[in-house]
């Protein structure tokens, strides 16, 4: 049985095109993105369109000062928006930027996924002038990321191969820490005891993986209403919010 049942989700925002990413703002608000290319900011549980991209929004994450979300858009690269939703393109000439995130100090990770099964998949790092770093390069479909809170360990998803590498970002040395992970894992999310969960777009569930490396089934849902293609999920006050790629839902689920 799941650890968190499906009767303990909820619809929390609906009426999104197809959301594939969610993230906070430092004031608490919600924001996602859309298959055309929007994004979106979430006033209570109502998606309102602060900018079109046109592309795809992939993941989303703000800077640390609050002054932009960075968006990975395919048609554009990384795309930095601003609260009002003037935008411009951070960085380019990447094959299909998936997911990024920040440290503290405000260096940017990101994963440009290469081609499906090409093995061209890549992790980019860029210093907040904006000098760019190949950290890994020749993987599989590269997804999505986690930093753990003493910011040492970067999780990052091999969509194609079902497995979860980590990168040990000091001594720069990157091991396998799970593998046969659900069917398509996609998004990831760490909570504060220091469990990984990943988000499996095939399977409609989530996985929990403990410090110690075992997997557990941490929710399902067997018909793909709230839980339909889940992509990237977050933690926040008692609370899983999971964006929902098959439907026009953010959803959440109370923790137990």
């Amino acid at each position: 049985m799941p650890e968190l049942p499906i009767e303990r989700f909820e619809i929390f925002a609906t009426g999104l095109d197809h959301p594939e990413c969610l993230a906070f703002d430092s004031q608490g608000v919600l924001w996602a993105g859309g298959e055309a290319g929007q994004i979106y900011r979430i006033d209570g549980n109502v998606p309102v369109t602060v900018a079109e991209l046109g592309g795809f929004t992939g993941g989303i994450a703000w800077h640390p000062d609050g002054s932009a979300l960075f968006a990975c858009n395919p048609k554009h690269g990384v795309v930095r928006v601003k609260p009002d939703g003037e935008w411009d393109v951070f960085a380019s000439g990447l094959i299909c930027p998936n997911y990024g995130l920040f440290n503290s100090a405000g260096d940017y990770y990101v994963t440009d996924s290469g081609h499906w099964k090409k093995r061209n998949g890549r992790l980019l790092w860029y210093a907040p002038d904006g000098a760019c770093r190949v950290m890994l390069d020749g993987y599989g479909y590269t997804n999505g990321l986690a930093l753990s809170a003493d910011e040492r360990w970067l999780y990052v998803v091999e969509s194609d191969t079902h497995t979860v590498f980590r990168v040990d970002l000091a001594a720069r040395k990157v091991e396998v820490y799970a593998e046969e992970v659900g069917r398509l894992p996609d998004g990831l999310a760490l909570d504060d005891a220091g469990n990984l969960y990943v988000a499996c777009y095939a399977s409609d569930n989530i996985i929990r993986i403990s410090p110690q490396g075992k997997k557990f089934e941490f929710a399902c849902d067997r018909w793909a209403i709230l839980l339909s293609r889940p992509t990237n999920l977050c933690f926040r006050d008692g609370y899983v919010y999971v964006a929902n790629l098959g439907r026009q839902t953010i959803t959440r689920g109370r923790l137990l």
